[in-house]
């Protein structure tokens, strides 16, 4: 798949030696896995099978003897420099099995735009949407989602990001495609001085 080259094309630039040292340890997910999530999410975009089929995941990932842990994600949204880690196949199926509650933010916080108007606000729920990344952070700051049960004013597969502190849920990209193509876009700045 090109759009998946070339986000690969662009990393590979992107990271420093050793993050690419690193990355270079990592291999695809296993046929198995692959057929799991496409079983237990039908409307699992090609492009993250393709990404997983690739490196299966960089959250620290176990390959052989060795971890790794090297962000390659990022929100893609403006100027953020928030960069984020590839989960594998298994810790995809693993954290998507919960419900992932949004109406605490409603009732608690005075900020109407704590939740985008494209997300259903029945929540995140079990087998209608997909956690895919967390943040360098290891996701108590930030998580990004892929959502298969949006409002009425979202569309289906619509890339999700969530902020905590404040807590908010927003909307970031339509597809995992789009996702994918603003990362590019954006040059990769999310990995820029990320040791500052």
């Amino acid at each position: 798949m090109d759009l998946v080259k070339n986000f690969f094309n662009g990393l590979r630039t992107a990271l420093t030696t050793d993050e690419l040292v690193e990355l270079n340890i990592a291999y695809g997910a296993t046929k198995e896995d692959i057929a799991a999530l496409r079983s237990k999410y039908p409307n699992c975009p090609e492009s993250l099978i393709c990404l997983l089929e690739n490196i299966d995941g960089t959250y620290w990932r176990k390959y052989g003897d060795n971890e790794i842990a090297v962000c390659i994600l990022g929100s893609g949204v403006e100027e953020d420099r928030y960069p984020y880690y590839l989960m594998s196949t298994k810790q995809i199926l693993e954290s998507s099995k919960e419900e992932e509650d949004i109406s605490y933010l409603l009732e608690y916080q005075d900020d109407e735009e704590a939740v985008d108007p494209k997300i259903n606000l029945e929540g995140l729920l079990p087998g209608k949407y997909i956690h895919f990344s967390d943040c360098m952070n290891n996701g108590g700051t930030s998580r990004l989602y892929i959502d298969f049960n949006p409002s009425n004013e979202g569309v289906c597969g619509q890339i999700i990001r969530f902020l905590h502190d404040p807590d908010e849920y927003e909307v970031i990209a339509n597809s995992f495609d789009e996702y994918l193509q603003n990362l590019i876009d954006c040059g990769f700045i999310y990995l820029e001085n990320e040791e500052e």
